[in-house]
């Protein structure tokens, strides 16, 4: 009888909220038998009894481990990670509205950091001098008020940081992600690293046994 192949695919950091982790909230699971995968999807995998909000560093062992128990006869494949981790958060409590404050809370900081930043910034190049000289190069006279210059820079500025972040833009909301996205989900990931490593010198990653 020819074994039957199993895959698993796992990403690196799973969240969960339930005391009860089962294969299925862990890991896609596909096979050519669809019972054996719902059975492998309502498997348990762990029990957490922790009472805050915890990590655990697991390597792929211990899921193989677990699949080869229930279904000896069977060829396993990773096609995801190696080490992973399962990140328990506690069930939000907290309504909406505490939300909403901390979203205007996030906002204000950023939009006054913002304006810091550019006044800094334009402080630092002299921008009205900057203006000034190419008033004086291009027209002959010294800038006297505001002018053409002053009112561009002040539109251009908001709408080129609009554009570059690519938040407005429908075609780059759902495919493209934004460089600011791209730099957090880089260092996600070279976070999430650092912790497998050190669970893993220090002998706290969950392993087969």
């Amino acid at each position: 009888m020819q074994e039957k192949k199993i895959y698993i695919k796992i990403e690196q950091n799973i969240e969960v909220c339930n005391k009860k982790i089962y294969l299925g909230d862990i890991a896609k699971i596909y096979s050519d038998d669809s019972k054996m995968v719902k059975d492998l999807n309502r498997t348990e995998f762990m029990s957490i009894d922790s009472t805050k909000n915890t990590k655990y560093m697991v390597s792929i062992l211990k899921v193989i481990e677990l699949i080869s128990k229930k279904y000896p006869n069977c060829e396993i494949s990773n096609v995801g990670e190696n080490d992973f981790i399962i990140s328990y958060v506690l069930p939000e409590k907290k309504g909406k509205k505490w939300e909403y404050i901390k979203v205007g809370l996030v906002s204000c900081v950023i939009l006054i950091g913002s304006a810091f930043t550019i006044m800094t910034f334009n402080e630092e190049v002299s921008i009205q001098d900057l203006f000034g000289k190419i008033y004086e190069l291009t027209l002959g006279d010294k800038k006297q008020g505001n002018r053409v210059l002053e009112l561009s820079y002040s539109i251009g500025l908001p709408i080129g940081i609009c554009v570059f972040f690519n938040h407005f833009s429908r075609r780059a909301t759902h495919n493209d992600p934004t460089p600011l996205q791209v730099e957090m989900r880089i260092y996600e990931e070279e976070e999430n690293r650092a912790m497998i490593k050190i669970a893993s010198r220090e002998g706290k990653t969950l392993d087969a046994h």
